[in-house]
């Protein structure tokens, strides 16, 4: 499967940029998210990649082929970018078949591939099946019904999936009577298998006698050795054996003879992924195809999606506004925000060391607690706040040899050109620190020093115990009997965390608390992005009686 490349892509309307300066690349059989809130680009990014929207500007290529490159003038259509879409609502047609839905786009597959002589195919398959027919007798015998009636379609479908051959071919096998009382197996299946030798010797004679040869695939060849390409549509043979190797990834091959209406919404999106696997396209591109389906069913698909780019080697391009998703599904997750790549990291990475303030906050559930501080780096290298309604702080950065200036400075030098014409102008994130009371005199313009940062620790780092150094009334606790989420007072602030194990905490209930780990964020407030992480201790007090970590 192909990489994919985008090169500095744009996507406006008039001064409004829907994608705006874009560039990544998907790494073959990767399985990438595009996440961020409702109108942020991603669904427009996936349709430029997949050819049904055109960028502004840029380059995309797919494997070796540039298939879009505004100053080249090339836009290589989506009928011919060789990828899979798979739409929100199914797009199933709901007067055919399973069958005849997943047919509908085989048929329509035109493009040079190998030429075969099909019938040496066919005839090779029912050798290969006849090799083994005590097995084919064992495989009918698993089809019949309660009352003992072998059940044909059924009895056949066992064989296709079982021998990976055609519904024809099976069929077939089926009729040579292999499970019947009394019936010398052995004796049907060499009869059957010396006819079918006398038929491929003949073909092969008649090749034979015109001068072309076949490789042992059956590829007809030309002069120079090498198989014959030709323009062509799908062999009748090579769209139901792509269609039966569909139906057996996603377990559907059941439900062949259904329609639409009579699945329920699960076997819907199975038939949908499946109608989109059976050509074999380089990429698989989706777009939320899971939010129609209830809590449960989307757990369920997901592991199925999990287990399907695994086995098929795919690359997959999932378009989501679910972080959750995003996390459990990808390989890396890709984070848009106003048109603009925020991060495009590993899901833990993303997690654990967001790059700015938007990604702390949107990814992660709880939300991440933040705190508006205000210090100086002391001698030692750490990082004396004032915090929480006049409580004081010590952050200790992971990196012992930590250099501010010089973070500050990398920061500056890869900070992104602001776009100029953009009508939806980049600004400061507007995040929220959840308070009990709000202040009446809101600044809205505050003065921000390079002295002002923001701390961000995730829920599950917060700590309830004896030996915590700062104190908190419980606000509420919601136990779910693995674990329990708690918020909790710090003077007029919220603070949430995760405690593990079955417990609940009455409100009003006065608690210590502690920071764990060396997994606390240090944030720059003036360009709000990551400078650091590190260990967070908290004491009460004048800044004189703030103890300093060893």
């Amino acid at each position: 499967m192909p990489k994919i490349t985008l090169e500095h892509i744009n996507k406006k309307w008039g001064g409004y940029y829907g994608v705006d300066d874009l560039s990544m690349t998907i790494e073959d059989n990767a399985f990438v998210t595009l996440l961020g809130p409702s109108g942020c680009g991603k669904t427009t990014t996936l349709r430029m990649i997949a050819g049904l929207e055109t960028p502004t500007s840029g380059r995309i290529t797919i494997g070796d082929t540039v298939v879009f490159d505004s100053d080249a003038g090339i836009n290589v259509s989506a009928s011919k970018r060789h990828v899979g879409f798979l739409f929100q609502n199914y797009a199933l047609w709901p007067n055919m078949t399973v069958y005849q839905n997943i047919v509908f786009g085989l048929k329509n597959v035109k493009e040079e591939m190998d030429v075969y002589e099909w019938k040496l195919v066919r005839l090779a398959d029912l050798l290969r099946v006849l090799e083994k027919p005590a097995k084919v007798v064992s495989l009918i015998e698993d089809a019949k019904d309660k009352n003992g009636i072998v059940k044909m379609d059924s009895a056949v479908l066992k064989i296709t999936d079982f021998f990976e051959v055609s519904y024809p071919t099976a069929k077939k096998v089926f009729k040579l009577g292999l499970e019947k009382e009394g019936a010398d197996i052995e004796a049907i299946a060499n009869d059957a298998k010396a006819k079918a030798y006398a038929e491929s010797d003949a073909i092969l004679a008649k090749y034979k006698a015109k001068g072309v040869k076949l490789d042992e695939k059956f590829r007809i060849l030309g002069e120079d050795g090498k198989p014959l390409v030709k323009d062509r549509k799908l062999s009748p043979e090579e769209i139901d054996l792509k269609l039966r190797a569909a139906a057996r990834t996603l377990k559907i091959g059941q439900f062949m003879d259904r329609y639409p209406a009579e699945l329920s919404g699960g076997q819907q999106q199975r038939v949908a992924i499946a109608r989109t696997l059976a050509p074999g396209p380089k990429v698989l591109f989706m777009d939320e195809p899971l939010s129609n389906l209830d809590a449960k069913l989307r757990l369920e698909m997901r592991s199925e999606l999990k287990r399907l780019h695994m086995e098929t080697g795919a690359t997959f391009v999932y378009v989501t506004h679910d972080q959750l998703e995003a996390m459990t599904l990808a390989t890396k997750i890709c984070l848009i925000s106003n048109g603009v790549l925020q991060q495009y990291e590993s899901p833990l990475e993303t997690y654990h060391r967001p790059a700015n303030l938007f990604t702390a906050d949107f990814i992660g559930n709880p939300a991440v607690n933040l705190a508006e501080v205000h210090g100086r780096q002391n001698a030692k290298g750490q990082f004396e706040f004032d915090i929480w309604d006049g409580h004081k702080a010590i952050f200790i950065p992971r990196d012992e040899n930590f250099d501010l200036a010089a973070k500050r400075a990398e920061l500056e030098a890869n900070a992104r050109p602001i776009t100029a014409d953009k009508a939806n102008k980049d600004g400061p994130f507007p995040y929220k620190i959840p308070l009990i009371k709000q202040p009446v005199d809101v600044s809205d313009n505050p003065v921000i020093t390079d002295d002002d940062y923001v701390i961000g620790i995730r829920s599950e780092y917060l700590t309830i115990n004896e030996g915590g150094t700062l104190e908190a009334d419980v606000y509420s606790a919601m136990p779910t009997g693995k674990e329990t989420t708690i918020r909790l007072e710090v003077g007029n602030f919220l603070l949430t965390g995760d405690v593990f194990g079955a417990i609940d905490y009455p409100i009003g209930t006065k608690v210590k608390l502690g920071f764990s780990g060396h997994h606390v964020m240090l944030f720059d407030r003036k360009s709000q992005k990551l400078l650091t992480l590190g260990a967070l201790e908290v004491v009460s007090g004048k800044a004189e009686e703030a103890k300093t970590a060893e």
